[in-house]
């Protein structure tokens, strides 16, 4: 029987163990992964202590501090269940089942599917979800990223150094995002902004060699050796209760980090909070913790 039990290892999940950690209680980290969305990141500017650093490096040194600690950890496993029995919580996950007197949930979210012909067959093939893991493998080459948002444009600034040319497919009338970051993609001889244009195929036979997108009601096809799908998130809520969740999937969440069940607290880019960055995730963590810490403080 555990005190607490933390789902999910990003920048909330982690900090969240820290303080844990510091707070001496016995605790387990859930987690399918260690770093989360800041591992994705390119280049992270405005996180307080460093002027610059990517998000593989951020990420590594929230594990690094995180590890120094004693604590049990079990990874690649997916939380399927949390049931409530009696005064504690039983988390069922894909490999085993655990209990503890309370949870936080720190899941984060996952990349959005396109959901067009060929995307499934090309997956790993040319297409790809993560432009900071796959962006030196089309170093020279033709690429398309798909969405308008900070993800698209985060892709794009990264693939700017490596690739040949890049062709950014946006589905509105105009690129959103960091105005910052915008200008930089909009400047770039080496983009192609496409607005109003959507996708409706991936194109290709072992790998992908093209992209069919339809503009201004009239379709095209863009010869391509590579596709970034940057085109939103979802928040990795399944195993929680509908009626904990809003519209858009997102856990809710009081100014305490409480959820609708009492004794499970969450935090970070899973929950409503409305501003989904590194630096909130972290500060949310840490909420969620002492929430829970004070929670079971005042528990028989």
């Amino acid at each position: 029987m555990y005190d607490l039990i933390i789902i999910g290892a990003g920048p909330a999940g982690i900090t969240a163990g820290v303080y844990a950690a510091r707070k001496q209680m016995k605790f387990l980290v859930i987690s399918k992964d260690i770093g989360g969305q800041a591992a994705w990141s390119g280049e992270v500017e405005n996180y307080p202590g460093y002027q610059f650093i990517s998000g593989p490096e951020l990420a590594a040194k929230f594990e690094e501090h995180m590890r120094r600690y004693q604590f049990d950890l079990k990874e690649n496993e997916a939380v399927v269940s949390i049931e409530k029995n009696g005064g504690f919580f039983s988390v069922k996950t894909d490999k085993d089942s655990y209990q503890s007197r309370v949870v936080i949930i720190a899941t984060g979210k996952r990349t959005k599917d396109l959901n067009v012909q060929g995307e499934n067959e090309f997956k790993n093939k040319g297409l790809t979800y993560c432009a900071t893991c796959d962006a030196p493998l089309f170093a020279g080459r033709v690429v398309a990223v798909i969405g308008g948002g900070n993800s698209a444009l985060d892709a794009t600034l990264q693939l700017m150094s490596i690739a040949k040319q890049i062709y950014l497919i946006n589905n509105t009338p105009s690129l959103g995002g960091d105005a910052v970051m915008r200008e930089k993609v909009e400047v770039s001889e080496m983009v192609d902004v496409l607005n109003n244009a959507s996708v409706s195929a991936v194109l290709g036979d072992k790998m992908v060699k093209g992209i069919k997108i339809k503009r201004n009601d009239k379709e095209e096809m863009l010869a391509v050796e590579g596709i970034f799908v940057e085109i939103g998130l979802i928040p990795n809520s399944d195993f929680f209760p509908a009626s904990g969740k809003n519209g858009l999937g997102e856990i809710k969440v009081n100014c305490h980090n409480e959820t609708n069940i009492p004794g499970i607290f969450a935090a970070g880019d899973v929950t409503d909070v409305p501003e989904k960055q590194i630096v909130i995730a972290a500060g949310e963590g840490s909420k969620a913790l002492l929430s829970a810490f004070r929670y079971l403080a005042q528990q028989k």
